[in-house]
């Protein structure tokens, strides 16, 4: 069976709707959070998937979570070899990094659900005018030699690939149907009232528009592992 490795930056962000899709591609998951003692180790050419999930920090901020230059300089050698890597928000913005490009603020709190739009016939057109979760304030430059696959109205740079085995989405199709949704609000609520929304508008769109953006995800993330 082949290998897949989540790497987890914190415990509540999980891959939650994308499980589906890639334990049906065949894929054994194991879990690797970035403050285990043995992230120092951890060899991220090893498997034959990763997927680096999302986080509150930012890849800027080396001083206070040490661990990124290890995650970011692993990348860089992983996505060199051409090996498949999915990046879900911090996990995108860490494959940017990993690639050379800047990651820095933007100009504003992208919270709630909306839907982005599509530039191109790659497996993020299953959620073309899909309103899906957004959860950011952080941005990043293109890296050379990728496809801009899809933008916001806020954030020109929701999601790229690079051939068939990288893909970096800035957006959380995962998320929908995930009950762990409560601790993103219990421990981000400050952080949607800046972004101008709230927890409870925020619960209600996930009720409501949850199930829809999940199946989505689950059929980009299917057909986007089918290409490999």
């Amino acid at each position: 069976m082949k290998k897949g490795l989540i790497v987890r930056h914190v415990p509540y962000e999980g891959i939650a709707g994308f499980r589906e899709p890639i334990e049906a591609a065949g894929y054994d998951l194991d879990r690797f959070d970035v403050t285990d003692p043995g992230f120092w180790q951890l060899d991220l050419n090893a498997p034959d998937l990763v997927i680096l999930m999302g986080g509150p920090m930012g890849v800027y901020e080396l001083g206070a979570h040490p661990w990124i230059c290890c995650e970011v300089d692993r990348l860089a050698r992983r996505i060199e070899r051409g090996l498949p890597t999915l990046g879900v928000c911090l996990g995108a913005q860490m494959i940017a990094a990993a690639m050379g490009a800047e990651v820095y603020p933007g100009p504003v709190k992208e919270v709630g659900f909306h839907p982005v739009t599509v530039h191109s016939d790659s497996p993020v057109r299953h959620v073309a005018d899909v309103p899906v979760l957004h959860w950011h304030g952080d941005t990043f430059a293109l890296p050379d030699n990728v496809e801009l696959l899809a933008s916001s109205d806020a954030y020109p740079h929701q999601a790229f690939r690079r051939g068939p085995e990288l893909l970096a989405l800035q957006f959380h199709a995962e998320m929908g149907e995930d009950s762990r949704f409560e601790s993103w609000l219990e421990s981000g609520a400050d952080y949607a009232v800046q972004a101008g929304t709230s927890v409870e508008r925020l619960r209600a769109e996930h009720a409501a528009l949850g199930p829809a953006a999940a199946a989505a995800g689950r059929a980009m993330i299917g057909e986007w592992l089918g290409g490999l």
